[in-house]
């Protein structure tokens, strides 16, 4: 067979296979046997084996996984992805209907879609032109994790989108949950322990742990599937509202919930809610609620969002799995922030198909409120499903010989003061030096996007504690060789390198540094934030709270974290020593005010001068944005050694292709 026959035999094989695969998942009727199948996908993988040159990345050839990545990169979401606000019992979801009618200034009927709530992983699809070209994890709702190689693993995901009764967009951003099903679940943790390995806890934990696989080839084994349930940017097709999405969607072989329905009114979605609840236990999948939303994208628009959450959508989750048992103990637990959580160990008990024997107690305030106490009969539950907790003691079961529990004066891993503050309900170790808060921020500390300190993981960093080494992160850059060389298993070449990351760390941008300090409630996304605001650390001793709140997507939880923590004497000491240690906190360039600002890049191949993320680091601070494909919004190609299939993309697309050193001149690198 010549080589043009068999590209065009290829592609035909291509459009069949991507053809049953939305027969059997989306329509559920197949048109073919599984043997015929078989015969089909055969035939093409022996025609991409005779000739390379035909594979590509959305052949259904490839769901088989591709090389490990030793990293996920980020992806910035066009449109955010934002969280829904909860509501527990029908009164809140009338409340909903009521709020949404008096903020459209109406007193007619409101339409809605109300769809099932999986317990499953929020991912983002991103088709080009028809090709799946990016998947993401919802992250923060800004940005989340790339996992494109992954979502390519998974059978109900399509990787060219068929054209039925209308061709596919330019681009379609899609939005969907990635889940397990119960039985396939169970079947899952059965060949787990069969071979020694740790079981998940349910099918959610399964979803998530597969899908965030640095080796694709093994989420490709995992039984995932999805559900699609929303758009973000789209252009070249215009929707009027969600149930339009809805019916759309898997006309270009993309699956949406069969369950979903349209209602008339707030009452039809309640009696939706009801029906669903009903259909929980032995259900295909878990499902923890129900999501309403107003049907009318002019509506929703109108609507808007306060703070992260739309106006116009509401969870309204299922009661939660309850059981009873006893408490054993109530332990202090000391997290990375120092803050001191009571958790309850219990007499092992099922709930929901899941073994519980801890359960958080929350606070002292909650333990006096519902007078839990060590010895006591009481009801837990997975709130949402998931997190267990103490729901109430059962009184009559009480012997007398119950005890009661305060939460300690002093850590029970450093003997440190414990503190509660005027106004918090959360008791804090003030001890700097607690290995239970030490570990956890040198961790956080040296991470990737962090301090990016190479080589620092979590055994060394268990040593150098342990060891009395390392009593803050600012005694890190004390380090030598000579200590380093000293630990278990730690070679001196080995020691040495890390003595060099360590120095090739001491230049971090502000954002970078501030959001390494590991604050409460500061990330990547709100360190940046901060920034564009007080470009100088110098800046973040002098602000007040109530400054820091008026700075836009500041709310007063994060104010009030940045104000306390740089109001603090022993973190200005450690910030002091860090200085003086060497590390230069690199301010924004004050000369050019956000000169790449509406300029997105496309970084693909290897850079020598500069690492990834050390560029997407520059194109930020000058206001720019980094894509992780390649689309026509990209302004900018920057092609290292050894360019991978992105930039063929590019060249394809015609995009302006320049190199490290022309980026170099760009942001004004020398």
């Amino acid at each position: 067979m010549a080589l043009r026959e068999a590209e065009e035999r290829a592609a035909e094989l291509r459009r069949e296979l991507e053809y049953h695969n939305y027969r059997y998942y989306v329509l559920d009727d197949p048109e073919i046997s599984d043997a015929e199948y078989d015969a089909l996908m055969r035939e093409l993988e022996g025609l991409e084996e005779e000739y390379p040159e035909l594979k590509t990345p959305i052949s259904p050839t490839q769901r088989v996984g591709a090389a490990p990545l030793e990293e996920f990169g980020q992806v910035t979401h066009t449109v955010p992805m934002l969280s829904l606000t909860n509501a527990m019992e029908e009164g809140a979801v009338i409340e909903f209907d009521q709020r949404i009618k008096r903020f459209l200034k109406t007193n007619e009927e409101i339409e809605y879609v109300a769809e099932p709530k999986l317990d499953g992983v929020a991912v983002e699809l991103i088709y080009e032109r028809g090709e799946l070209t990016v998947g993401s994890t919802r992250g923060d709702g800004v940005s989340g994790e790339d996992v494109t190689q992954n979502v390519r693993t998974i059978k109900t995901i399509p990787l060219h989108l068929i054209e039925r009764e209308e061709v596919p967009p330019d681009r379609l951003e899609v939005r969907g949950e990635v889940y397990m099903e119960v039985g396939e679940f169970k079947e899952l943790n059965k060949r787990r322990e069969a071979i020694g390995e740790p079981l998940f806890a349910n099918p959610r934990n399964a979803a998530a742990g597969s899908l965030r696989q640095l080796d694709s080839s093994v989420t490709a084994q995992r039984p995932l599937k999805i559900f699609c349930y929303g758009i973000g940017e789209v252009k070249g097709r215009a929707f009027e509202s969600q149930w339009e999405v809805l019916q759309t969607l898997p006309q270009w072989g993309l699956r949406t919930n069969p369950l979903a329905r349209q209602c008339k009114n707030i009452q039809e979605a309640v009696a939706y809610y009801r029906e669903i609840n009903g259909l929980r236990e032995g259900h295909p999948y878990e499902m923890d609620g129900v999501v309403i939303k107003v049907d009318g994208f002019a509506l929703q628009r109108r609507l808007g969002e306060v703070s992260r959450s739309p106006r116009w959508a509401l969870a309204y989750k299922f009661p939660a799995k309850e059981a009873t048992t006893t408490i054993i103990a109530i332990r202090a637990q000391v997290g990375r922030t120092g803050a001191l959580t009571p958790v309850a160990e219990m007499e092992p008990v099922r709930i929901g198909g899941v073994e519980v024997k801890r359960a958080t107690l929350h606070n002292q305030d909650e333990i006096d409120k519902k007078d839990i106490r060590v010895g006591d009969t009481v009801v837990v539950r997975r709130a949402g499903d998931v997190i267990p907790e103490v729901v109430k003691v059962i009184l009559s079961k009480r012997t007398g010989a119950e005890q009661s529990f305060t939460m300690p004066d002093t850590c029970p891993v450093c003997g440190s003061d414990v503190v509660r503050l005027p106004g918090e309900a959360i008791h804090r170790c003030v001890g700097i030096s607690c290995p239970a808060q030490l570990k956890g921020r040198i961790r956080h500390f040296a991470s990737k996007r962090a301090m990016d300190i190479d080589g620092l993981g979590l055994k060394l960093i268990d040593q150098v504690v342990a060891k009395g080494l390392v009593k803050d992160i600012a005694d890190l850059y004390d380090l030598t060789a000579d200590d380093l060389a000293s630990l278990e298993r730690m070679a001196k070449k080995s020691a040495e390198n890390i003595v060099k990351a360590l120095e090739k760390s001491k230049h971090p941008p502000l954002a970078r540094f501030l959001y390494a300090l590991g604050m409460r409630h500061v990330g990547e996304h709100i360190a940046q934030v901060l920034v564009r605001s007080l470009p100088s650390l110098d800046q973040f001793y002098q602000v007040s709270a109530e400054e820091l709140e008026a700075i836009p997507g500041i709310g007063p939880e994060v104010a009030q974290s940045v104000h306390g923590f740089f109001n603090d004497k022993g973190n200005r000491e450690v910030i002091r020593r860090l200085q003086k240690a060497g590390v230069e906190i690199a301010a924004p360039s004050a000369k050019r005010e956000a000169p790449l600002k509406g300029k997105t890049f496309l970084f693909t191949g290897a850079l020598e001068g500069m690492t990834r993320d050390e560029a997407k680091d520059l194109v930020e601070e000058l206001g720019g944005e980094v894509s992780s494909s390649a689309g026509r919004g990209v302004a900018y190609v920057v092609a290292g050694k050894d360019p991978g299939s992105k930039y063929a993309k590019a060249r394809e697309l015609g995009l302006f292709i320049i190199d490290e050193e022309e980026f170099k001149r760009l942001v004004g690198v020398k």
